[in-house]
């Protein structure tokens, strides 16, 4: 069975359209990636390597697996086999930093592309990393985050994805944008500018990348974002996936924070800040209850009638226009997808708030307790 999958790879697979890594030659391009059981998206990954048009640079391959134990491992041993310059490195932290610092200190090349488990790449998209980092001398360049989904949830969640009313309108969600941006998705940097940064932050389970661009942006360095450079990240397929994902995003979000003493952006603290008005109503409702105020009880409770109603409006409004501009059926199931990304990403900032680990050793546990929970 071993043998027919390499022929079967090795014959739908495209010839290689650039030079490889071969023993002995000089290094243009480290691609980098952590992963960790993503049997199901790997092959997608690395057959869009394969299919890169590399215009004469020289790449390897550098995968930090996280101990999969779903077999992930066994499909990049295939791939290393037949047709990739593949190395494969042990991240028994199991998360992303860890994998891509591992990744980056063992890399030849000068010149670093990240690349994700989740996601596919246009054909180009080497040769257009390479081209922008020459042309406009930033720091990092990326393009923007279109999406590739599977099935009526996944399509619905990727609508919202792209949605201002959803994640804020970061730049990266806007598939024509070009110009200078705060973050991008992946990153293709010179290793001397992640070697002068200090590499990814271990310390944080997720938002490594955004913790890393406001490092690199307050030493005064420049991030560019062009349509050209072409991706397709697949987003989570199902509500609860969906709101693991963003619960982690949020509660990781407060460690980039207490760490630079400032939000990377404002829209970050909307949806905490809004449950936790939403919270304090309640309390207040309660306690007017308790303490027998009619007159309280009634402010409070129109109040946050108010703007229960009007957040369903806004859930509803922005539903209609999605929908308007792509398909009806998804109209019922994008308020509910709305809901999940605000509500996931507000009650993992609070909890983040909440638990501040007094060792390192609290927090190291607190990690992969979270980065389990919200894979």
């Amino acid at each position: 069975m071993q043998i027919l999958t390499l022929i079967f790879i090795s014959r739908s697979l495209p010839a290689e359209k650039g030079p490889l890594m071969r023993p002995g030659e000089n290094i243009n391009v480290s691609v980098i990636v952590a992963c960790r059981n993503e049997r199901k998206y790997i092959r997608n990954l690395l057959d869009s390597i394969c299919r890169q048009d590399l215009g004469g640079a020289k790449i390897e391959v550098l995968v930090a697996d996280g101990m999969s134990i779903d077999g992930t491992r066994k499909v990049l041993d295939l791939y290393k086999r037949v047709v990739l310059p593949l190395r494969v490195i042990d991240n028994p932290d199991k998360i992303v930093s860890a994998g891509l610092n591992a990744a980056i200190r063992e890399a030849q090349g000068a010149i670093i592309i990240r690349m994700g488990a989740h996601s596919e790449y246009a054909p180009d998209y080497i040769c257009r990393c390479l081209q922008v980092l020459n042309e406009t001398n930033a720091d990092n360049v990326g393009g923007p985050a279109l999406t590739l989904a599977e099935g009526y949830l996944g399509r619905a969640i990727a609508l919202a994805y792209h949605s201002k009313f959803s994640c804020g309108g970061p730049k990266f969600h806007d598939a024509q944008y070009e110009g200078y941006v705060d973050t991008v998705p992946y990153g293709c940097w010179r290793k001397s500018t992640l070697e002068r940064l200090g590499l990814f932050d271990e310390n944080l389970g997720r938002n490594q990348d955004d913790e890393l661009n406001l490092r690199l942006i307050c030493s005064g360095g420049k991030i560019w974002q062009s349509p050209k450079i072409i991706s397709w990240y697949r987003p989570r397929s199902s509500l609860a996936d969906l709101f693991n994902q963003y619960f982690q995003y949020g509660f990781w979000k407060v460690s980039v924070i207490r760490k630079h003493g400032k939000p990377a952006s404002w829209r970050h603290l909307i949806p905490a800040a809004s449950l936790l008005a939403g919270f304090a109503l309640l309390l207040g409702i309660a306690g007017a209850c308790l303490d027998g105020s009619g007159w309280w009880k009634a402010a409070l409770f129109t109040t946050s009638a108010a703007l229960a109603g009007l957040y369903v409006a806004a859930a509803g409004g922005t539903a209609v226009l999605v929908a308007r501009n792509n398909r009806w059926r998804f109209l019922p199931i994008l308020p509910i997808v709305f809901a999940t990304y605000h509500l996931s990403y507000g009650s993992g900032f609070l909890l983040g708030m909440a638990s501040r680990p007094a060792s390192a050793d609290r927090a190291s546990r607190a990690r992969q307790v979270l980065t389990t929970i919200a894979r």
